[in-house]
Order: structure tokens, then C-alpha cells, then sequence
């Protein structure tokens, strides 16, 4: 049984390491959500109620990876579905694939890392010393 990931949980989760783990899918690179039908979520994200939906999770966000203060994203910024869709869903037009509950803001390795399950792809935010500090890295 597929558990339904959504926004209202995700924000109760304190840290970026714990919503990745909540978040990820753990698939397999090179297999396609959407194989030869892949130009309809192309289609998809050229639509006025896409952008404008996009627009409202990023302001929702603040253009934070994955929500989280402090990690702001200064390149490209994808939204992600929470719970992946479907073919159908888009033909069908599927109010799942606008609902903001299952939205989140990420960046193009955080986005990547979560479909693959590669820790690795994660930007690890750099620790800022300040004078007399003696705390370890």
C-alpha cells in the first residue's frame, strides 16, 4: 500500500534531511514515469493554470528547497509532485496534479535525489565559522 505524501505533514517535519527521506521514491534512473508519453507532462508544464499554480507553490515557499528556511534555491526551481502522476491523471485532468497539498518546491539535485534515492545529490549547506569558534566541523 502506497502511503499519500502531503504538504500539511511535510511541514511539521523540522529538518532537510528528514522531509528528503519522507519525500524520496527511491526509482530507478533512466525509468520514466512517463516513457513515449513523456511529451504530455511537457504539455502540461506550459499551461496557464500549471504556471500559475507553480507560481503559488513557490511563493508558498519561498523559494526554499523542499520548504526548509535558510536552504533558498538561486537557480532553476522545480516543483515536485509529492505523489507521482499519472498518464491518466493529465489526460484526465486529475485535480491531484494542482492540489498544492501535494506540492513542494525543490531544486534540480534535491528533485533528482528524491526520484533516485541518491544522498549524494543533496547540496550540503556549508557550516559559517565565526571568530573564537571551537566547535568541530
Amino acid at each position: 500500500m502506497t502511503m499519500i505524501k502531503c504538504y500539511s505533514d511535510l511541514i511539521h517535519i523540522p529538518t532537510f534531511e528528514e522531509r528528503f527521506k519522507y519525500l524520496k521514491l527511491d526509482g530507478i534512473v533512466g525509468n520514466e514515469t512517463f516513457g513515449f508519453d513523456r511529451y504530455l507532462n511537457q504539455m502540461l508544464y506550459v499551461t496557464k493554470e500549471w504556471r500559475s499554480c507553480r507560481r503559488e507553490i513557490i511563493i508558498r515557499d519561498n523559494g526554499c528547497d523542499i520548504g526548509i528556511e535558510g536552504h533558498e534555491i538561486y537557480g532553476k526551481i522545480l516543483i515536485h509532485h509529492m505523489n507521482p502522476v499519472s498518464k491518466q491523471d493529465i489526460l484526465n485532468k486529475n485535480p491531484k496534479v494542482f492540489d498544492p497539498e501535494h506540492l513542494i518546491v525543490t531544486s534540480f539535485n534535491t528533485h533528482n535525489a528524491i526520484h533516485y534515492g541518491d544522498v549524494n545529490l543533496l547540496t550540503i549547506k556549508i557550516v559559517e565559522r565565526s571568530i573564537n569558534d571551537t566547535r568541530l566541523w
